[in-house]
């Protein structure tokens, strides 16, 4: 199956070279994470088109087929549009519908100035501090469940730093991480970020930008990087950000889900 999405292109170029398994079915993918089955968007089926008419339930039926241990539901469609009846019929079988904005980017504008330490994540140490950091995020989770999920998300992105392909950098105030972006190379010349996090007692400080910025550029300058990717809620505050780093509007990607148990209220 052609993947024409480029946040999808992105995103599987990532799962796999991080050790997640993509096996084609033709009409769609099956993506998974073996090593982390609790990680939603590395759990997931990718259709190429959106389901005929009341055929939604089936993929739903599906993605059951295909996990049937998962305590969540995860389908991406390669496009950019779905029809309101066929959202409705989504929702109506218990999905989540969400519209992503992919944003692209060839040179960064630089962020203000920002009262912390920012950096690349290096040793244990600093990525166990990622770590709680994501767990901080979602404090309405179990902590062993989430940890258990975070730490594995560690191993799977420093694969991706041991190779070369890029770095995760982080803020540090007080000699404490409060925010952390990765950007790595996905193919030639193009970079996809990955989970831009800040801790809410330090947002609107400029940490974000900062670190997203510090990651994007060391892609730039040295990983012959000429097309940053990034992607954001649509009707998130984080695109904001993005856009006056320099990242422009470049496409759309479309996901649904459906969370159970305490995973239910996680926002990403």
């Amino acid at each position: 199956m052609h993947v024409s999405s480029l946040g999808f292109r992105t995103d599987l170029a990532l799962l796999t070279a991080s050790g997640s398994i993509v096996e084609d079915r033709g009409t769609h993918l099956v993506v998974r994470s073996p090593d982390n089955p609790s990680y939603f968007w590395g759990n997931f089926i990718l259709l190429a088109q959106p389901p005929v008419p009341g055929g939604e339930r089936e993929v739903v039926g599906a993605f059951h087929t295909e996990f049937p241990l998962a305590d969540h539901v995860s389908i991406g469609i390669d496009t950019a549009d779905l029809t309101d009846d066929a959202r409705a019929a989504f929702e109506a079988a218990g999905m989540s519908v969400d519209v992503d904005t992919v944003l692209t980017a060839s040179a960064l504008v630089a962020p203000r100035e920002v009262e912390a330490e920012v950096r690349a994540l290096d040793g244990d140490d600093d990525w166990e501090a990622r770590a709680r950091l994501s767990q901080q995020l979602y404090p309405q989770t179990s902590e062993e469940a989430f940890m258990t999920f975070a730490r594995q998300k560690n191993v799977q992105e420093r694969r991706l730093v041991d190779a070369g392909r890029g770095q995760r950098f982080g803020a540090f105030v007080d000699g404490t991480l409060v925010s952390t972006a990765g950007a790595f190379v996905t193919e030639d010349g193009v970079a996809r970020f990955q989970s831009v996090e800040t801790h809410p007692d330090h947002r609107r400080k400029g940490l974000a930008a900062a670190v997203v910025h510090a990651a994007g550029q060391h892609a730039l300058d040295r990983l012959g990087v000429r097309t940053l990717v990034i992607v954001a809620d649509t009707d998130g505050e984080a695109i904001g950000i993005y856009r006056r780093l320099g990242f422009a509007d470049a496409g759309r990607q479309l996901g649904m889900e459906r969370r159970s148990g305490e995973w239910a209220s996680l926002d990403g």
